[in-house]
């Protein structure tokens, strides 16, 4: 397999719409109203998401409403997604629920569901970690039973991302056969949300109870693990896409104000100390973009390098993000500490983004197990 780094000419077009779409729709300060608000979105935007750009149905095939197109297309919104802080319910509904769908072997299920995900028409998440905040099989212990009529569904489910606004909701649950994946829709009975506060206002969580909740089962009782763990991978690799389009701005914007801001009579950037600052993010950042950009091939190819791979670009471009967002308010000084500069929203993001999908030591641990050391 050949290895190629750039972009071709129609990929490259696609990230200038993305962002000239974003720039219009998702300015800094849209996202600043859109994060004091319940919902967390504009309806209208996901509308044209779906309808005009048709970014929720770019990698979903054909055959289910989609374009067909790469994890290296997505790998792209997903980087523009990232830069922007787009108050959008994307990476719940394409890199968790859809690819959740797309893994099992229920044709059925794919065939009501993906064609409303591609077209913008629903929103759609995965419930899978609890209380625990794990990501592992053994951490799934809400019960799913088969009462004769169907599948009843009695516990919770934690830091659900848009869990709140979602149309469909799957949901990883545990009978006597093992780890088996449900679909319940938005409003069914013994289901009840509650909306979490969260460090990080621009992407919302919820907690979901379950009560005797009739769901529709999705692919085979007790066999969901596999695809759920693939559905992990790919979504990881999509979070260290954004993570680079996040880190990506705080370098921009670290070097501008170093550029622009005068101390002592000279910029601050000519300072030796906020060079090194600098140089280090860049480093950083191109390296993260490294791994982001290898991991979205790999899950393109859907080669079996991916479960190393996600947990490799996970880890590094989470710390990366990080660093690079903690070096931003670091560099602009007092300005950088306040709620009116932006760097805060990308500071918690970055710190929200760590964490979500299990840190950099889970990763590296997990790592450590796929690699049998």
């Amino acid at each position: 397999m050949n290895l190629n780094f750039a972009f071709s000419e129609e990929q490259e077009e696609l990230r200038k719409s993305i962002k000239r779409f974003l720039d219009d729709k998702s300015p800094i300060s849209e996202v600043r109203r859109l994060m004091e608000t319940s919902d967390g979105y504009e309806k209208s935007v996901w509308e044209q998401m779906g309808s005009q750009l048709g970014l929720q149905g770019l990698a979903i095939p054909e055959e289910f409403g989609g374009s067909g197109f790469s994890y290296v297309e997505l790998l792209v919104v997903f980087e523009e997604l990232g830069r922007s802080l787009a108050c959008v319910p994307y990476f719940s509904t394409i890199a968790l629920a859809a690819n959740a769908l797309l893994t099992t072997n229920d044709d059925a299920a794919k065939k009501e569901y993906l064609p409303k995900i591609a077209s913008g028409e629903s929103i759609a998440t995965l419930a899978l970690s609890e209380d625990s905040g794990r990501f592992d099989e053994e951490s799934i212990t809400l019960r799913g039973k088969n009462n004769g009529s169907g599948y009843t569904l009695n516990g919770s489910k934690c830091f659900v991302i848009d869990g709140h606004i979602a149309d469909l909701i799957l949901v990883a649950g545990r009978t006597d056969k093992g780890v088996t994946l449900f679909a319940v829709e938005k409003g069914a009975t013994g289901l009840e949300t509650i909306q979490l506060s969260t460090m990080d206002q621009t992407r919302k969580q919820a907690r979901l109870t379950f009560s005797d909740t009739p769901a529709r089962l999705i692919g085979d009782e007790g066999a969901a693990w596999p695809g759920l763990s693939k559905t992990l991978d790919l979504a990881a690799v999509a979070l260290s896409a954004e993570q680079v389009g996040g880190a990506q701005v705080c370098l921009d914007t670290s070097v501008e104000y170093a550029k622009n801001r005068i101390q002592f009579g000279r910029p601050i950037g000519s300072f030796q100390a906020i060079k090194h600052k600098c140089a280090d993010m860049l480093l950083q950042v191109e390296s993260a973009r490294s791994a982001s950009y290898y991991g979205s091939w790999i899950a393109a190819e859907d080669s079996d390098e991916l479960p190393v791979v996600a947990c490799l670009a996970k880890a590094y471009c989470s710390e990366a993000f990080f660093h690079c967002a903690a070096e931003n308010i670091q560099i602009h000084g007092g300005i950088g500490f306040t709620w009116e500069h932006d760097a805060h929203l990308y500071f918690k993001r970055a710190k929200s983004s760590e964490l979500m999908l299990g840190d950099p030591s889970y990763h590296r641990e997990l790592l450590a197990q796929r690699l049998g050391i």
